[in-house]
């Protein structure tokens, strides 16, 4: 699943680290090579240029003489002194992202005033639609979930990109490909997978309830999470609450997503 994945998607960092370990854990030390590589090259085509140095560093520690890894360090180099160095916070924050596909760089944001309003994604999902020209800004404050006082414990508040299809503003689809292309997450067929069951009821029922997510499996020290909303960042800081592993998000159906949780925490 995950060759595929990265097949059709190149760039995405988060499945090629999953399919690294997994090649790893087969034996297949030329694969997982291969895969170290191109997550690599994915860091520098998104200018991610410390994340590639770690990766390809990390490389030369089993093949200190790799050809194709020293010609693309002294390509970074070049690259790197043609930019002005940046500050010390940007270059920890540019460091961090990466390495957990995506959930540092929110760590370094998540902390809200104590009282303050949910970070739930709001903002950024209403640039992304209403500023974007998909949807009316009217259309946006009738469909987004209200997710305080209306919320009724053990249902599910379906997400906001199941609201759109339902009312037939914009399909799950082109919703979807906005966020993908936004985000860089990879997607999913939820319906499909074989999903960890108790892993996903180790959880909080409620958690996974009140703001559909679903965490569905695990890789390594790597817990994959899907989602229709990647930019909620109460929900990590609730997960990271619960989970050590570093969070992996992958964007999926909204339709699909909320019918596997009904599933799961009957």
């Amino acid at each position: 699943m995950f060759e595929v994945i990265t097949q059709t998607q190149p760039l995405d960092y988060q499945s090629l680290e999953i399919l690294k370990e997994a090649y790893l854990k087969l034996g297949r030390q030329q694969d997982a090579l291969a895969t170290s590589k191109r997550i690599a090259s994915a860091y520098v085509q998104l200018g991610q240029l410390s994340s590639a140095i770690l990766e390809y560093e990390s490389i030369l520690q089993g093949h200190p003489d790799d050809p194709d890894v020293r010609t693309a360090l002294a390509q970074i180099e070049q690259k790197a002194t043609s930019f002005a160095a940046p500050t010390p916070a940007a270059e920890s924050e540019q460091v961090q992202a990466p390495r957990d596909g995506g959930t540092a760089r929110r760590k370094i944001a998540v902390e809200a005033p104590v009282g303050g309003p949910v970070e739930d994604g709001r903002d950024v999902m209403y640039k992304l639609f209403v500023d974007g020209k998909h949807i009316s800004a009217m259309d946006f404050e009738a469909t987004w979930p209200k997710h305080d006082s209306e919320y009724v414990p053990g249902q599910i508040v379906d997400p906001f990109l199941y609201v759109l299809a339902h009312r037939q503003l914009l399909s799950s689809e082109t919703a979807l490909k906005i966020l993908c292309d936004r985000t860089r997450c990879g997607y999913i067929l939820i319906e499909k997978y074989d999903v960890d069951v108790e892993l996903a009821r180790s959880f909080p029922r409620e958690l996974c309830q009140r703001w559909c997510v679903l965490p569905f499996d695990r890789m390594g020290k790597s817990l994959m999470v899907a989602t229709a909303n990647p930019f909620n960042k109460h929900v990590v800081r609730e997960l990271e609450k619960v989970s050590q592993n570093r969070l992996i998000w992958y964007l999926t159906q909204p339709q699909e997503l909320s019918k596997t949780i009904r599933k799961i925490f009957r």
